[in-house]
């Protein structure tokens, strides 16, 4: 498995040693800034940083500031560390986009744990929000369809049914299901309508429109 690399930013040495020492036993790779202004140099240099742990209170170049500049152009998980437990301070991360916010003093092991599911939960939605399959690679965020590297020109629906057919590759899906994922229980026209996308939806994608497998009497099951 690749060592991924967390950037632990504190100015103070000891602490950062305590944080650097139960990392690296978990198995991680850490790169350490003594100040706010050091971090953010770190942070343009390396690309492939996957979680920060900053302290709040720092000379110079604070904790918040560091943030607000790396939040204008990342999504980078971070988990912000500080000896004052005010709520204020707590709703300043959170409205900074603050994935956590731990106070010190605080167990290492739980440290390390909470960066453990952040890690994971940051996976899971970057996974969970690209969808490939057979040549075909949907982008929820992007809300775009590309084929062979082409891109593909749905409309919102026929792009809802076709997430929700790579969600579920290999199931067989009813009709009456399909209708009550993709409009969402508030259509109460003829299913037959789905018929109608699915086929507007398979001439788009042309070749690979032949994934959308009918099943006679039933419904549809995508198999890419």
């Amino acid at each position: 498995m690749e060592q991924l690399t967390i950037l632990v930013v504190d100015d103070e040495s000891r602490m950062r040693k305590l944080v650097r020492d139960f990392l690296t036993k978990s198995g991680y790779h850490v790169i350490e800034a003594e100040d706010g202004s050091r971090a953010l140099e770190i942070f343009w240099e390396q690309k492939d940083i996957a979680l920060i742990l900053l302290d709040v209170m720092m000379p110079g170049t604070d904790g918040w500031q560091v943030c607000r500049e790396i939040r204008e152009y990342s999504k980078v998980p971070i988990i912000m560390l500080t000896a004052r437990s005010d709520e204020r301070d707590e709703l300043t991360g959170f409205e900074l986009g603050v994935d956590e916010y731990i106070t010190k003093p605080f167990s290492p092991r739980i440290l390390v744990a909470r960066v453990e599911a952040i890690l994971r939960r940051a996976g899971q939605m970057n996974q969970n929000e690209l969808l490939s399959c057979g040549g075909i690679t949907l982008d929820k965020n992007a809300h775009q369809v590309t084929i062979d590297g082409s891109p593909v020109e749905l409309s919102y629906k026929e792009f809802e049914l076709l997430t929700y057919f790579m969600e579920n590759r290999g199931v067989a899906l009813s009709r009456e299901k399909i209708l009550n994922h993709v409009w969402n229980y508030d259509y109460f026209g003829d299913a037959r309508t789905i018929d109608t996308h699915v086929k507007k939806l398979r001439s788009k994608m042309g070749d690979k429109g032949d994934s959308i497998k009918t099943i006679w009497g039933m419904g549809y099951k995508f198999e890419g």
